[in-house]
């Protein structure tokens, strides 16, 4: 991620929707379709300030019960936001790229999930969209679902 292009860097200033209009532009229409389907995908997104960043990112949260009966929250995504575009990265276990391979993604998200590097210590990687329409929209969904089924 290019930090020094990173918006909504003031601490004082939370993020609306009118900020996030002015620094979006035109692909203010994907966010905002985005943001209509958090309902059907179950997720609520919460806005938190990242302080080794200076900046505020949004992240998607799962929040499910187990069949025991324990209320459990799960990080799906975390959201940046760039002049013109936001970010949508989505962090999967090593141990489930294989699996990511077999969902009906398109082929350059296919290529993403074999290239994309593990990173930091734990066996981690983030699929990265940086989304400028809703044209990755689907995939983007599509692996949301993936990741709640394969790592919930």
């Amino acid at each position: 991620m290019e930090h020094k292009n990173l918006q909504l860097r003031e601490m004082q200033i939370f993020p609306t929707d009118k900020t996030l209009k002015e620094i979006l532009g035109d692909s203010y229409n994907a966010y905002s379709e985005f943001q209509s389907s958090l309902l059907a995908l179950e997720l609520e997104q919460e806005w938190q300030w990242y302080t080794p960043y200076k900046a505020w990112f949004a992240k998607g949260q799962y929040k499910y019960t187990t069949a025991r009966g324990t209320q459990k929250e799960k990080t799906i995504y975390w959201m940046y936001f760039f002049k013109g575009y936001f970010n949508v990265a989505i962090w999967f276990k090593e141990k489930n790229r294989m699996e990511l391979l077999k969902v009906d993604t398109s082929e350059s998200t296919k290529k993403l999930i074999r290239e994309t590097n593990t990173m930091g210590k734990l066996p981690t990687f983030p699929i990265q969209f940086d989304v400028h329409n809703t044209q990755l929209l689907p995939d983007i969904f599509t692996l949301i679902k993936t990741k709640k089924i394969l790592e919930s």
